[in-house]
């Protein structure tokens, strides 16, 4: 890695509070343009437009996506203003290129009905970690949070008195989400009963709400040791393994159940701002891609209905 990308990366992390995951990406990002231009003989300070239009070229030929692109732009084009803020270089070319249009899609969803079958057969399992698990398909679905969120949650941040928790979501920005008495009852009964099972397997304190079961994961003992707290990536093999263990494969993901918890907010009337602050979206445009969605759920279940509505 050059300083400049360094200095650019450590910006984002000490000035702008970006998470790790968004630092890698934009590491990635970089990486990716500075070995094309190495590739092409140009000079950082000597990219012009027909570079980065070559580059976006040799990028959709080789399979990336238009959203792909979009991002690996926008992320150039961060960077390069911060070049020229600290005069590495004299202007950012990324200003005069515009993004390639996107495919327009929109987020899948689970129907309501989904959601409560995966839920409910969970309540039927047998194991022990059905209890964890269970506390975690409520405080995914219930108050829609990241995955990143949910793993970086304490113990402290839930309050089940009052039915809130306190999420510290991109950027670091904290918001407060309420949940469900059911959500309570099934993160009530984690804490009390097995989570301190789970402290025991580590034999080391932390203030970490989910805690990963190794012997379930096929991670070493030696690891929890060293990693008591539970990963996106453990959370997505655990979603996995309820599929499993319930025989109720819909795909299950966290981003899915944040996906339904935001669209059946919507269909049942919730204020489009209310439902950017429980999401702990900053733009309002982030959020209206669920009015789509729900447009699109309409028009079905108008054609799925409506006695003529098949005829052509």
């Amino acid at each position: 890695m050059n300083k400049p990308t360094h200095d650019f990366l450590e910006y984002l992390k000490k000035e702008r509070n970006y998470s790790d995951k968004t630092i890698l990406s934009y590491q990635h990002d970089i990486d990716k343009f500075f070995n094309f231009i190495l590739n092409e003989g140009v000079l950082m300070d000597e990219v012009d437009q027909i570079v980065i239009r070559n580059f976006l070229t040799e990028e959709l030929n080789s399979g990336v996506s238009k959203r792909s692109c979009k991002r690996r732009l926008s992320a150039l084009k961060g960077f390069y203003s911060y070049l020229v803020r600290e005069k590495v270089v004299k202007e950012n070319p990324f200003l005069l290129v515009s993004s390639p249009k996107s495919d327009k899609t929109f987020p899948r969803v689970l129907y309501k009905d989904q959601i409560n079958e995966i839920i409910d057969n969970n309540r039927k399992r047998t194991d022990p970690l059905k209890v964890r698990d269970q506390a975690i398909l409520s405080m995914l679905y219930f108050c829609g949070l990241r995955a990143a969120e949910l793993v970086g949650l304490n113990v402290q941040d839930v309050n089940l008195r009052n039915r809130y928790v306190r999420v510290l979501g991109k950027g670091r920005k904290e918001r407060l989400v309420p949940f469900t008495e059911e959500c309570k009852n099934d993160v009530q009964e984690y804490i009390d009963n097995l989570r301190p099972e789970l402290l025991k397997i580590q034999n080391k304190p932390t203030p970490a709400l989910f805690l990963p079961d190794y012997t379930y994961t096929s991670d070493t003992e030696e690891k929890a040791k060293k990693e008591p707290r539970m990963t996106t990536r453990g959370l997505e093999y655990i979603l996995d393994k309820i599929e499993e263990k319930t025989g109720t494969f819909v795909g299950l993901h966290p981003h899915i159940l944040r996906h339904s918890f935001a669209t059946h907010l919507l269909d049942n009337g919730a204020d489009l701002k209310v439902i950017q602050e429980l999401l702990g979206h900053t733009s309002l445009n982030a959020t209206q891609v669920y009015t789509h969605v729900s447009v699109e759920a309409m028009k079905q279940a108008y054609i799925d209905a409506f006695p003529r509505a098949k005829k052509k």
